[in-house]
C-alpha cells in the first residue's frame, strides 16, 4: 500500500513539475501571442471593413383560414343532407407547416425569379440575383452561354441552352432556399407568419421580397377557393338554364292563346293542351329553379367562408434594416482566434521538439 502511495505521488508530482514547466514556457513567449493578437485585430478591423452589409426585407402577416363551422355550419349541413355538395370542406389545404413550405417552393421561387425587376426592367430578378451573388462568373466559366439563354420560356429551341437554363434556375433556386430566404411563425402558437429575405443588395431584397409575398399568397387563396368557385360557376349555369327554359314555356303559352284569339268551342283540345303542357312545365322549372337559387345563395356562402383572410402587419421600407459585422466584435473575435492559432502552433511545435529530443 505504501509502494502504491509513493507512485502516485510521483505521478502527481511530475504532472504538477510538467503542468508549471508548460505555464513557465507559454508566458515566455508572451510577445508571440500579443503580436499574433494585434495581427488577428487588424485583420478583423479589415474584414469589417470589406464586409458589405446585408440588408433584410421583412414581411410578416396573419392568417386567418376561415369560419370552420360557427353559423354557416347549418346552411352546409343542410345541403349534404339533400346530397348537393356546395364546397366548403376544411381539407386541411396548405395547414400549419404546409404554407411555410410553399414559400420555400422550387414552383414559387422560380416564378419570382423570372419577374421584371422594378428599378432594372431590362433585367429579371434572376439577373439581379446573378449580379448580386457574383455566380455569373461560375456559369460562364462552365462554357453557358448565358446571354443566349431565354429565361422566361421555359423551353428552349437549343437542347445545350435548355440544359444551361435549368441548371442556372435549379442551382438559383437551392442558393435562395438555404441562404436568402427565411419563413417560419415567431410564434407557433400564433398565425403570425414572418418572410425575411437578406442579400447584398437593398433593392433586390425588397423587390424579391415583395414579389414572393404576393405570388404565394395569390396562389394559395386561389387554391384554396378553387373548389367553391367551381361549384359556384356550375350551379350557376344550371340557374340560368332552368330560367331560359321556364321563361321559354311561359312565352310559349301566351303565344298558343294568342295564336288561337276566337277559337271554336269544340276545338278547346287545339288550346288546352299546348297550354296546359307549356304550364306544366313552366311551373315545374320554376320549382326547380327555386332550389338551384337556394343551392346557389350558399354556394356563394361557401366560396366566402373558403376565402382565408390574409392581413399584412409589417412590410420592408426604405431604408431596409441592415444586418452587419460589428468593427469592435471583429477585432476582439480576430485577436481572439490568431492568439488560439499561435498557442496551438507553439505547442505542436513544443510536443515535436521534446520527443525529438527524448528520441
Amino acid at each position: 500500500m505504501a509502494e502504491t502511495k509513493n507512485k502516485q505521488d510521483i505521478i502527481l508530482k511530475d504532472f504538477v513539475n510538467k503542468f508549471r514547466e508548460w505555464i513557465k514556457f507559454i508566458l515566455l513567449k508572451w510577445y508571440i501571442f500579443a503580436l499574433a493578437g494585434l495581427i488577428g485585430g487588424v485583420g478583423g478591423a479589415i474584414y469589417a471593413f470589406l464586409k458589405r452589409p446585408v440588408y433584410l426585407a421583412e414581411t410578416s402577416f396573419v392568417l386567418e383560414t376561415g369560419d370552420k363551422g360557427g353559423s354557416m355550419g347549418q346552411y352546409l349541413g343542410i345541403a349534404s343532407m339533400i346530397g348537393i355538395d356546395i364546397g366548403g370542406g376544411d381539407g386541411g389545404i396548405f395547414q400549419g407547416d404546409n404554407l411555410l413550405e410553399l414559400y420555400k417552393s422550387h414552383k414559387m421561387i422560380e416564378a419570382t425569379l423570372m419577374k421584371s425587376s422594378n428599378s432594372a426592367p431590362a433585367k429579371l430578378l434572376l439577373h439581379r440575383y446573378l449580379d448580386e451573388s457574383k455566380a455569373r462568373e461560375k456559369w460562364v466559366s462552365e462554357n453557358l452561354f448565358l446571354n443566349d439563354v431565354d429565361f422566361k420560356n421555359k423551353v428552349q429551341k437549343n437542347p445545350k441552352l435548355q440544359r444551361g437554363r435549368d441548371s442556372v434556375v435549379n442551382e438559383a433556386v437551392k442558393d435562395i432556399r438555404e441562404n436568402y430566404l427565411e419563413v417560419g411563425k415567431p410564434d407557433k402558437k400564433l398565425s403570425i407568419i414572418k418572410v425575411i429575405f437578406k442579400s447584398k443588395d437593398e433593392s433586390f431584397s425588397k423587390e424579391f421580397n415583395d414579389e414572393l409575398v404576393l405570388r404565394v399568397n395569390e396562389f394559395y387563396i386561389q387554391t384554396k377557393t378553387k373548389k367553391s368557385l367551381e361549384n359556384v360557376k356550375i350551379l350557376q349555369h344550371k340557374t340560368d338554364s332552368v330560367r331560359a327554359v321556364m321563361n321559354g314555356a311561359i312565352s310559349s303559352v301566351a303565344t298558343i292563346i294568342d295564336v288561337t284569339p276566337n277559337l271554336n268551342p269544340t276545338r278547346q283540345a287545339q288550346r288546352l293542351v299546348p297550354t296546359q303542357r307549356g304550364q306544366f312545365s313552366a311551373e315545374t322549372n320554376k320549382a326547380i329553379l327555386s332550389q338551384l337559387l337556394q343551392n346557389l345563395e350558399l354556394g356563394k356562402i361557401a366560396l366566402l367562408k373558403e376565402a382565408p383572410l390574409i392581413q399584412k402587419i409589417d412590410e420592408p421600407i426604405y431604408p431596409l434594416k441592415v444586418e452587419k459585422v460589428g468593427k469592435v466584435k471583429s477585432i476582439i473575435l480576430g485577436a481572439i482566434i490568431f492568439s488560439f492559432l499561435s498557442l496551438f502552433i507553439i505547442t505542436i511545435s513544443k510536443i515535436i521538439t521534446s520527443i525529438i529530443e527524448n528520441e
